[in-house]
Formats: structure tokens, C-alpha cells, sequence
């Protein structure tokens, strides 16, 4: 299966066996390519992603100064900190990438542009005009989307921002300020979310040995008066499996096999990893171990989920409540207009298709599960996670599915479907 344009993919009602590696974590790639350029020396990453989003963050490294290597999944970055080689960065459809790097970007001192394509085009980046200002940092949005306009330098200071609009500027914040070597300052929060992101971010930049704020609460993230030093000798980063690809996988399991999954961390700091608790809820059988997780079928009742600290779940979990007999319940849908479709409207949409009704009310989506699934053509609306739930629904559909814009699994997960196809689905 090639990446060529507007890709089409059946699959068809299949039983699942074997044991499978479990993609890796973009959150935990992305991240540790920003650790990597901000730490002087050189930074040794193992089990690095392939993802579009993953390959965006180093066209992104690259162009602020480090050099890198790949070896099959080994990445080698050599860093002198950030240092932009030109006056451009492109993150593709990364919203991390944009989110995260963005601060990064202001650190230098010529002006420099910030652009992407697709979907991030239309994403809104309003936080950035009102946020980096207050940095010493000279910023025009077009229109509060892309392309920005960024000069710096930017300069740390005691700043107050929403916490509600997205954890990933947070993240990128921390990072920048860690770059700077901040001192005696603080980034006070309102409103958090997604605080799980915010564990993992300050994890991986003590695990690069880069400064790290203490933590009050999340609402205060304090950058001693210490000046920070630099340790010399290469540091070695393992990326985590990522749960948000991995749950498609888990989901698969429930409904048409006996699998195993391997390379999760069950005592990661990633949000998806909840979904162990939906599998728990619906009766599925499951079997959770250190170094794997074993999964399979038995017949699912309906679950109360509440999905608002980690929204990626939502596609998943659609497709798993599809088989629950009686309605599952999952709340969060007030975090999904700005992905990379309007998740709720496209679930119910592309859902309905395949023979279930969903009903959105507010904050809740209401999945009538247990009707029968029934073959369809569907659409990804070029949302990677809702090509991945219309595949994994197909598993147990009483006749095929297609899905049009398959290609849009290249953003997160490109092998999703020949990993599904070694587990003995049937994918054309």
C-alpha cells in the first residue's frame, strides 16, 4: 500500500490472532526532538517514529540548527542549542509541532516566518498574538492563523495564560524557557487541561537533562534562580509506544480477536493510556502485564467514559461502543472542534453510514451500540483517527468497508494498516 493521493481502503469482517508492536508515541517523538535541540550535544533517541508529524519536527530541528542521523528506528541529533540555519520553519500538520516549536522559534534574534499545510491552515493560533508579546517577542498572525510572522528574541518573564485553549502551548513555553535558561521566573496557568501532556513534557526534559520548573498544582511552573548546566556526555532517550495509536489496536482486539500488543508503557504519563479503562468497563476480555497486554473478545455491555483529558480517545471509543450492547456515554465532545475534522459531527456522520446512530448533547455523545454494523463506504474527512475507527468497526460489520482518504493514517500511524493486516485482518 503506497502513499499515492486519495487512497482507498476496504476491509472486511475479519478474525484477529497474534501479537503486534505498538507504533510509537508521536507525543513522546515530537517532544524528545524539541529536548534534543535545546540540550547542547549529542542526543541518542531509540524506537523514533516515521509519522508525517514525526518527520515534520525534524524538517523543524534542522532548520533552528541540529544536525540528525537515522538509522532504522535509531535517531542521533547533535545540537549547539537554537540556531535557525534560515528565516523559515513549515510543520506540516503538526498542531504539537506548530505549538510547541513556536516558542523555540521566537528564541532567535532575525525575523523568521512559521508556516504548515492542511488542516492547520485553518487552526486557530490567536494564543500566540496575545501570549508572546508579553516575551519581548514581535508577532503578526494572518488573522490569528498561519503563517506567523515571529521576531525575537524571546525573553522569559512572569506571565499568566489560559491553560483551557491547549496544554501544547504550555509545552512549548516550558521548553523555550528552559532554552533560555529562565531564572527566578514563573508561567502561572488558569484552567489546565489535558494535564497529563504537561507530565510527559516535563518528564522528557528531565530525562534530557534540561531545566525543569517545579510544579505547583499546575498552576504555577516556577524556573529557580540556579543557572542551569549543561552535562556533556550523549544521552539515551527511549520514545514510548504511543497509547493513542495503540487503543485502535486494543479496540481491534475486543471486537474480532486474541492479540497481544507490546511496547506500551502501562505507567506512562500519556493521556490515551484510559483506554485500558473502557476495555475494563465493557467486559472485554483483557489481561494487563508490564511488557504486554492481551486482548480479546467476549460479548461488550455499554460504558460511561468521561474523555475530556484525552479527546483522541474519542474515534476508539466510537467504534468500541458500536458493539456494546445498550448506549455508551462519552463525555468531552466540547474538545473536539478543533482537530483535524470536527470529530463529534464527522463520527456521527460517518458512523450513521455504518448503521449507528450517535446523539450529541453538549458535552455528551450518546453511541447506540449493539444494532449491527453494517458494510459501507465512509469517508476519513482527512482525519487519521476516523480512518483508523472505520477500520477497526469493519473487523465484525456484517460486509465490507471502504474507506475513501485512507492516506490520512500517514499524519500519526502510516503501517496501521499493514500492522491490522499482519494480525490477520483483510485489508485490499
Amino acid at each position: 500500500m503506497g502513499s499515492t493521493n486519495s487512497m482507498i481502503v476496504t476491509v472486511q469482517p475479519s478474525v484477529l490472532t497474534g501479537t503486534i508492536m505498538a507504533p510509537a508515541s508521536k507525543s513522546s517523538m515530537q517532544r524528545a526532538c524539541a529536548a534534543a535541540l535545546v540540550r547542547k550535544g549529542t542526543s541518542v533517541i531509540n524506537n523514533a517514529g516515521i509519522s508525517n508529524d514525526d518527520k515534520a519536527a525534524l524538517g523543524v530541528i534542522a532548520q533552528l540548527g541540529a544536525s540528525w542521523t537515522l538509522e532504522d528506528t535509531t535517531l542521533t541529533v547533535e545540537s549547539k542549542g537554537v540556531s535557525a540555519i534560515g528565516n523559515a520553519i513549515n510543520c506540516g500538520e503538526s498542531g504539537l509541532g506548530i505549538r510547541m516549536f513556536a516558542p523555540l522559534v521566537a528564541l532567535n534574534t532575525q525575523p523568521m516566518t512559521i508556516d504548515g499545510q492542511g488542516s492547520l491552515l485553518k487552526r486557530p493560533m490567536d494564543f500566540f498574538d496575545d501570549t508572546l508579546p508579553q516575551l519581548g517577542v514581535v508577532i503578526t498572525s494572518n488573522q490569528g492563523k498561519l503563517p506567523l510572522q515571529i521576531t525575537g528574541p524571546l525573553v522569559p518573564n512572569n506571565i499568566t495564560i489560559d491553560g483551557s485553549l491547549s496544554s501544547q502551548f504550555l509545552t512549548g513555553l516550558l521548553m523555550a524557557y528552559a532554552a533560555a535558561d529562565a531564572q527566578d521566573v514563573a508561567i502561572n496557568v488558569t484552567d489546565l487541561k489535558s494535564k497529563p501532556y504537561i507530565d510527559l513534557t516535563l518528564k522528557v526534559m528531565a530525562d534530557f537533562g534540561l531545566k525543569v520548573p517545579e510544579n505547583s498544582q499546575y498552576e504555577r511552573f516556577y524556573f529557580s534562580v540556579l543557572p542551569h548546566k549543561n552535562v556533556s556526555e550523549p544521552i539515551h532517550y527511549q520514545v514510548e509506544g504511543d497509547w493513542s495509536g495503540a487503543a485502535f489496536l486494543l479496540v481491534a482486539g475486543a471486537l474480532a480477536g486474541n492479540i497481544e500488543v507490546k511496547g506500551l508503557d502501562v505507567f506512562s504519563t500519556q493521556a490515551d493510556k484510559a483506554i485500558l479503562q473502557a476495555l475494563m468497563d465493557c467486559g472485554c476480555k483483557l489481561s494487563i502485564q508490564e511488557s504486554v497486554i492481551e486482548i480479546g473478545y467476549a460479548p461488550l455491555k455499554a460504558f460511561h467514559f468521561n474523555a475530556t483529558d484525552c479527546p483522541d480517545l474519542f474515534p476508539p471509543l466510537v467504534a468500541l461502543a458500536a458493539y456494546c450492547e445498550g448506549t455508551s456515554v462519552i463525555e468531552g465532545v466540547t474538545r473536539l472542534t478543533h482537530k483535524e475534522s470536527n470529530r463529534a459531527l464527522t463520527l456521527q456522520e460517518e458512523f450513521g453510514k455504518l448503521g449507528i446512530e450517535i446523539v450529541l448533547q453538549e458535552d455528551l455523545m450518546l453511541v447506540k451500540g449493539g444494532t449491527g454494523v453494517q458494510g459501507a463506504v465512509t469517508h476519513s474527512h482527512h482525519d487519521h483517527r476516523i480512518a483508523m475507527a472505520c477500520a477497526v468497526a469493519a473487523l465484525k460489520a456484517s460486509g465490507n468497508v471502504v474507506i475513501e482518504e485512507a492516506e490520512a493514517i500517514n499524519k500519526s500511524y502510516p503501517n496501521f494498516f499493514e500492522h491490522i493486516a499482519q494480525l490477520g485482518a483483510i485489508v485490499a
